[in-house]
């Protein structure tokens, strides 16, 4: 009989699996694209999944000129506003400064009581923005930051038409393919066979049947990263790529109805998007969106009309 073999239980991509430190995931935005223009990063909340039927207009798809029904996630996007403008030169922070000293940052951080005017210094090579979530109609008083990039042809003078104003998700996104940053589920301690499927040992086993058959030899003597033991599971950043804008609009317009209430996140208030697919971690977690920073031919060509929404 030949002999029965399988990879190992479990991906080695991510390590050390530990609860993030922050709620809000960091971007590489070295690693953007340079074409890319205008603010590259939006805050959302997840509001939950429903089903859209739409109607496929995908060039040479087998359900052309069809309807279909897929999987999409609601995303509320509510307004932003600039907090600070960060001059970095050469991968780090020259000069950061304050445009922003509204009360209501006070829950979250230190704000100045004077607010100077922005003067950029001698040697930049590119400008990022600290925004804030403005929290109207919304399920909490506390606004999220975060750190996004702004690119494009005299960025200095948009920024500066930019400070104190409402920035809307719209005026920057346009319907096509996005990213999307944020924690997962968090699930706490969980043992080897849910936090890596392993499979169960035979029922007479001893020591345990829900661990590894063996932790590692006996030398070299120590157990490694790459033995699957109990630990966290859930509350890791993860990236979702590519993820297709089906709709975006403002709460009472479009697809959702005012006063419409959700589960698990009550009422959308503002500007919201759908996105197909599903999103990570539960409902009202921060999720950064940014435009697709590596899109693929396939997902670029899909093309779908949404006929309804259900929810």
């Amino acid at each position: 009989m030949a002999k029965i073999s399988r990879p190992r239980s479990g991906s080695l991509q991510y390590w050390p699996r530990k609860r993030a430190e922050k709620a809000v995931p960091r971007v590489n935005w070295t690693t953007i694209d340079k074409k890319e223009e205008g603010i590259l990063g939006f805050l959302s909340y997840k509001v939950g999944m429903g089903s859209a039927i739409v109607k496929d207009k995908t060039d040479k798809s087998l359900t052309a000129n069809k309807k279909i029904v897929l999987p999409v996630t609601i995303l509320e996007v509510p307004k932003h506003k600039i907090f600070s403008v960060r001059f970095y030169h050469g991968g780090r922070v020259v000069k950061d400064v304050v445009v922003s000293n509204e009360p209501i940052l006070k829950r979250i951080m230190r704000v100045p009581n004077k607010v100077h005017e922005m003067h950029a210094p001698k040697e930049w090579d590119e400008i990022r923005l600290i925004i804030y979530t403005v929290m109207k109609n919304m399920f909490k008083k506390t606004p999220t930051i975060a750190e996004v990039a702004i690119r494009g042809k005299d960025a200095l003078e948009k920024v500066k038409g930019l400070i104190g104003k409402e920035l809307s998700l719209q005026d920057f996104f346009k319907l096509g393919l996005v990213d999307v940053r944020g924690l997962t589920t968090g699930k706490g301690l969980s043992g080897p066979v849910k936090r890596f499927g392993i499979s169960l040992k035979f029922h007479k086993s001893e020591k345990g049947v829900r661990r590894p058959g063996s932790l590692a030899p006996w030398h070299p003597a120590r157990v490694t990263f790459r033995a699957p033991m109990a630990g966290q599971l859930g509350m890791f950043t993860r990236v979702q790529n590519n993820l297709k804008i089906m709709a975006q609009g403002t709460s009472g317009q479009g697809f959702i109805k005012e006063n419409q209430v959700f589960k698990n996140y009550g009422i959308v208030g503002g500007d919201y998007i759908v996105v197909k697919g599903s999103v990570q971690g539960p409902a009202k977690r921060e999720i950064l969106i940014t435009p697709a920073f590596r899109p693929t031919r396939k997902t670029a060509k899909k093309n779908y009309e949404l006929v309804e929404l259900k929810v």
